[in-house]
């Protein structure tokens, strides 16, 4: 199944409301790791966005899956970027 990189992007004028609602995201992620749908995820420190690594079917069933972000519900992501990504070694090459 392909590895999908998602990058969000945040911005100063939600950083508030991301706070106030990162344990309901937090919970969202981890019902994604335990299903094995999320691999890793995390913030970028300069808190600019977040990088997710997901497997999924295809690009538009990540992206519906992804509506579903409690920050996407509240309108707390600028920005998505979605790209199939093909890790050759490491932890996630097959």
């Amino acid at each position: 199944m392909p590895i999908f990189a998602v990058h969000y992007t945040y911005s100063d004028s939600t950083a508030a409301d991301r706070a106030t609602h990162r344990p309901e995201h937090r919970g969202w992620l981890n019902a994604l790791v335990d299903a094995g749908t999320l691999l890793s995820s995390g913030p970028y420190p300069d808190g600019t966005g977040a990088l997710l690594l997901f497997r999924a079917e295809d690009a538009p069933t990540l992206t519906e899956l992804l509506t579903d972000d409690p920050f996407a519900k509240l309108d707390l992501i600028d920005a998505v970027r979605v790209v199939e990504w093909l890790p050759v070694m490491g932890a996630f090459a097959e």
